[in-house]
């Protein structure tokens, strides 16, 4: 494995390899399924079924750290959550093969959430609401926290050093880096300390998925030490949709109404560290195939436009 090309041992017969290793027997049916940070394989087994591998990205996050999001998965789980939390094997969930880190889950299907629905949105509040009940009984020791230095000043810094950067835009973009960063600690000074809490960290629909039975949630791998409302900004397009969030999580849990005031700020901080997880990413050959935008001056014009007026709006 080299930074280069961080998954170029991964292939098809060290992941089957990797299950076998675990205890399991695979039929040999492999399906790579979307994920750019890790890689993700659906995997058929000799019994019947499929299970889930999860390759995770060399050096990204220490052992702790990801034992840390596994433990709050199962935490969650076992308090009948709807979370996809993995399996154990000999008292482990973080095993190792061929120099890779890994872990299996179960399979769990389903499909895009409706979020038109104000039925459904306050279904996902209420389980928001009872998912944070259990992240607020103590905090995570061994993950990020959710602040201007892992937001704002990390992207930035990695944008800036990928060269993805045009060399006459480098400039326009750390003086929007910075206006924004200021905008942003200005919002947060205003609005005063909120409470940190465990978090699902990257609560996007796509990390929703809907069955008969109701939504359950996956993907934990951003979870993190943030403020309650950072779970709930993300499937809210809008205020009235963020009202039918907050009405199914109130049900189960207080929120801060203060920290209705630091959407702006948290969505204005993603959109850093949206540049600036590419430019980081850049050198995986995954990522100039799924973001070749990233690699075009008039992407990053329009991104400096749009921190401008993140900050501003701010």
């Amino acid at each position: 494995m080299t930074r280069a090309a961080p998954y170029a041992a991964l292939s098809p017969d060290v992941v089957l390899a990797a299950v076998e290793a675990s205890g399991l027997w695979s039929d040999g049916r492999l399906l790579t399924l979307n994920s750019y940070e890790n890689r993700v394989f659906q995997v058929g087994l000799e019994d019947g079924g499929f299970i889930v591998a999860k390759f995770y990205r060399p050096g990204r996050w220490t052992d702790d750290a990801i034992v840390e999001e596994h433990a709050f998965a199962r935490e969650l789980a076992e308090a009948e959550i709807p979370v996809v939390a993995p399996r154990v094997f000999e008292g482990h969930t973080l095993l190792r093969h061929e120099g890779f880190r890994y872990a299996i889950y179960p399979r769990r299907g389903g499909r895009a959430p409706s979020l038109e629905s104000t039925d459904q949105l306050e279904w996902l509040g209420r389980l928001l609401g009872r998912m944070h009940a259990v992240g607020a009984r103590e905090p995570f020791h061994h993950r990020a926290v959710l602040d201007r230095a892992a937001m704002i000043d990390g992207p930035a810094r990695a944008a800036l050093a990928s060269h993805l950067v045009p060399v006459h835009l480098a400039g326009a973009y750390r003086d929007a880096v910075t206006r924004l960063d200021d905008a942003v600690a200005n919002r947060l000074e205003a609005v005063g300390p909120v409470r940190r809490i465990r978090l699902h960290g990257d609560c996007h629909p796509g990390n929703v998925l809907w069955t008969d039975a109701g939504p359950h949630f996956v993907d934990l791998d951003d979870a993190r030490m943030g403020p309650a409302v950072q779970d709930l900004w993300m499937l809210a397009a809008d205020e009235a949709m963020l009202d039918a969030l907050l009405e199914g999580y109130g049900q189960f849990r207080d929120i801060d109404p203060a920290e209705r005031a630091l959407v702006p700020a948290l969505r204005a901080m993603r959109q850093v560290q949206y540049g600036g997880w590419i430019a980081e990413r850049w050198h995986d050959p995954a990522f100039p195939a799924a973001f070749p935008f990233a690699g075009e001056p008039r992407w990053w014009e329009q991104h400096i436009a749009d921190l401008n007026d993140a900050a501003e709006a701010l």
